[in-house]
């Protein structure tokens, strides 16, 4: 008899060191996802390059590391295609892919177009890893607000 409580004590303080040794559950892994287009930049429509900065997508890292987007790229309905070159987005961070010129920083990027790419009523954005799996797509569908939280 002490033999079988000693030997199940054994195994209930095995299984309670397993459980302890478990790690904790896991947060949330986060995504790198499309968090905003501002499709619609403010007043009319003159192609300057102010106005097309103005037209924007912001990609954001919920993920608890840094993540490489070189590769990446950012598409509409069209197939305006903008490729990020070597660029790692923060743990946390939001980059903002804007549509006119400008000089690339860590937290705005540039296609440097001279045309609009997203349009004022209906589009989609498709943002697809660097081996071509579609990794977020965001869509809109009016015209009566300028952006779309995605």
């Amino acid at each position: 008899m002490l033999r079988t409580r000693t030997l199940a004590a054994a195994v209930t303080a095995a299984a309670c060191a397993g459980i302890l040794a478990l790690p904790a559950q896991a947060e949330a892994a986060g995504s790198v996802h499309l968090y905003k287009i501002y499709y619609d930049s403010p007043g009319k429509d003159t192609r300057s390059n102010s106005s097309l900065n103005a037209e924007y997508v912001q990609i954001r890292n919920t993920t608890g590391r840094s993540v490489s987007l070189k590769g990446w790229t950012l598409v509409d309905a069209s197939r305006h295609k903008y490729t990020f070159g070597t660029y790692s987005l923060g743990s946390g961070k939001t980059v903002t892919v804007r549509t006119g010129k400008g000089s690339n920083t860590q937290a705005t990027r540039y296609q440097g177009r001279a045309a609009y790419v997203w349009n004022n009523d209906r589009d989609t954005a498709t943002l697809r890893t660097s081996a071509g799996r579609v990794q977020d797509t965001c869509s809109y569908n009016s015209t009566r607000s300028d952006y779309k939280m995605c």
